[in-house]
């Protein structure tokens, strides 16, 4: 029951992909730079901003991958298909988050057993 990605759904996911992109260049070359310009009279304080920028920088490189799994399931199997139950993904969910593979009962499924281990 695949259902064929839009050009509209692509142009979504795509430019998710070149703000996520965008974004991580801006926050490495901030990352960057902090290391370039180490004080050590704010060594604590720097240390704090570095492992909060990191995080982001994990984030959304987390991000970047989810987004460019989506296009690739969305060329190869169809946009808006559960890739676990092959069931519809809910059109609201999918506008939330266009990068979504998973419906909203198995993306709970999958989150309760990252929680048991």
């Amino acid at each position: 029951m695949a259902k064929k990605v839009t050009k509209a759904q692509m142009t979504v996911l795509e430019k998710q992909r070149d703000q996520t992109v965008t974004e991580l260049e801006h926050l490495r070359e901030e990352l960057k730079a902090e290391f370039e310009m180490d004080d050590v009279d704010d060594i604590a304080s720097d240390l704090v901003e570095r492992d909060k920028m990191q995080a982001l920088i994990f984030a959304l490189e987390r991000r970047l991958e989810d987004i460019n799994h989506a296009i690739q399931q969305a060329e190869e199997v169809g946009y808006g298909i559960c890739e676990k139950c092959g069931k519809v993904i809910d059109p609201e969910r999918l506008e939330i988050f266009p990068e979504t593979t998973l419906c909203i009962d198995c993306k709970r499924e999958s989150e309760r057993r990252l929680v048991r281990t």
